[in-house]
């Protein structure tokens, strides 16, 4: 009874299926069942066949029943689906790309409301200069000897504006090599910092100051020479900063003497803006390196010692007396195959 209970409402629901699944039954029986227990031979073949043909057409009469049953049932539900989810995904489709745009458009305002943010590695360091040399046409940097600059910046700089066939502006304001106070004492600063050699393998004293200062200027020429779409200008300052501005088309970095620690802020914001007027403003106060000249002195690729030497003699920025032939291929060396100092 129980059995019985629980299957009485399925037949109910399937009643025509369940017949025909009965008749079915029954039609396989009857089809091997043996012709005499339907009568004499001729007559009980008869009677079989009939009964077969008979039942097969009540079953495919009661599978179309069941057919046309379940699709008016289906209807009601895929008019529903039609006129209802259906007919709304277009508009829900395009609520959704609303609220992308508003998220993108918010994004983009909280980055141009954030004046700085703080890098902590230098891996983030080293990626932020590389998003910011991405496709620039300007640069201006402010710094101690810009040694960085001679070693990644302005090589790399050089190189994507030649790929691109497309102009450069560089502008660069370093200490002076000839002001004897202004090297001391930014050696002094470095050396209080730390005793240890930097990443360059070397340690910082007023004579390498000179040299790192006279090899960014040697360093301008030569590319100079070498690219006719690049405008660089070389600044020199009398005095010192413990910062150091690298600014692109795209963004600022201010480092510090900590290598893993640095802040950067993006193009069009509040900070950007102002540190560029503060650079334009610091540069016209420097001393300028006569760039124009770079015709005048060519460079090899290879620069010797005295094309060096003639160099800095025809733009006013003498290399001191005691310098010999070693202490002139160093600042070549500096100039050209300078070692990144932040290099892991």
């Amino acid at each position: 009874m129980a059995a019985l209970k629980r299957t009485a409402p399925w037949a109910a629901r399937n009643a025509d299926g369940a017949i025909a699944l009965t008749l079915a039954v029954v039609v396989g029986v009857l089809g091997i069942l043996p012709d005499e227990i339907f009568g004499p031979e001729g007559e009980g073949d008869d009677i079989q066949r009939q009964l077969v043909t008979a039942a097969t057409l009540v079953i495919l009469a009661l599978v179309a029943t069941a057919l046309l049953r379940d699709r008016a049932r289906q209807a009601p539900v895929e008019k529903t689906i039609t006129s209802g989810a259906l007919a709304e995904l277009p508009v829900r489709l395009a609520r959704l790309e609303e609220i992308e745009t508003l998220a993108h458009s918010t994004r983009r305002a909280l980055d141009a409301l954030q004046l700085v943010r703080v890098l902590g590695s230098m891996q983030e360091i080293a990626q932020s200069h590389a998003e910011a040399r991405r496709d620039t046409t300007r640069w201006s940097f402010k710094g101690g000897t810009g040694t960085y600059l001679r070693a990644v910046t302005l090589p790399e700089c050089v190189a994507a504006a030649r790929r691109d066939k497309r102009h450069l502006t560089v502008r660069v304001e370093i200490i002076d090599p000839a002001n004897a106070e202004v090297c001391e004492t930014y050696a002094h600063y470095r050396r209080s910092l730390s005793d240890a050699p930097d990443g360059t393998g070397e340690t910082w004293t007023p004579d390498r100051a000179r040299k790192e200062s006279y090899a960014t200027i040697l360093a301008a020429f030569w590319h100079r020479q070498r690219y006719g779409l690049l405008d660089i200008e070389v600044g020199l300052s009398s005095t010192m900063t413990t910062f150091r501005w690298d600014l692109s088309s795209t963004r600022l970095i201010m480092t510090v003497e900590d290598p893993n620690m640095a802040m950067t802020a993006l193009a069009d914001t509040f900070y950007y803006e102002n540190c560029d007027t503060e650079l334009r403003l610091s540069f016209e106060q420097a001393r300028r390196v006569p760039l124009e000249m770079y015709k005048k002195v060519p460079l090899s690729d290879e620069p010797t010692i005295e094309e060096v030497q003639e160099l800095f003699e025809r733009i006013g920025v003498p290399l001191p007396r005691t310098y010999n032939g070693r202490d002139v291929v160093d600042i070549a060396r500096k100039a050209l195959r300078a070692v990144n100092p932040y290099q892991p």
